[in-house]
């Protein structure tokens, strides 16, 4: 499985950043298991009720490779569901 991290947005929104990827495959045995728990419990929660729009707020795209099938889940700083949050802190520490 490969998960892609993408940002964008903020007070620097016209800076590109790079997306994060992480490969299962390459990843130590704990990592990978960990991340695919959070990314399944990610992917089973509904996202949070969107709030209006947040100035400078940043908006994250968690897409999930597996296989032949592509899962993307999109959040922002201004709704988002724990669990979302909880992958985006692992992701980010990665």
């Amino acid at each position: 499985m490969k998960v892609t991290l993408e940002s964008y947005g903020g007070l620097a929104a016209a800076t590109r950043r790079r997306p994060k990827v992480l490969d299962t495959a390459t990843l130590p045995e704990d990592a990978a298991a960990e991340m695919t728990r959070l990314v399944a419990a990610a992917v089973a929660t509904p996202a949070a009720d969107r709030a209006d729009r947040a100035r400078d707020a940043m908006t994250y795209t968690i897409t999930v490779e597996d296989d032949d099938h592509a899962t993307t889940l999109e959040q922002s700083d201004a709704s988002m569901s724990p669990a979302f949050a909880t992958l985006l802190a692992w992701l980010r520490k990665q």
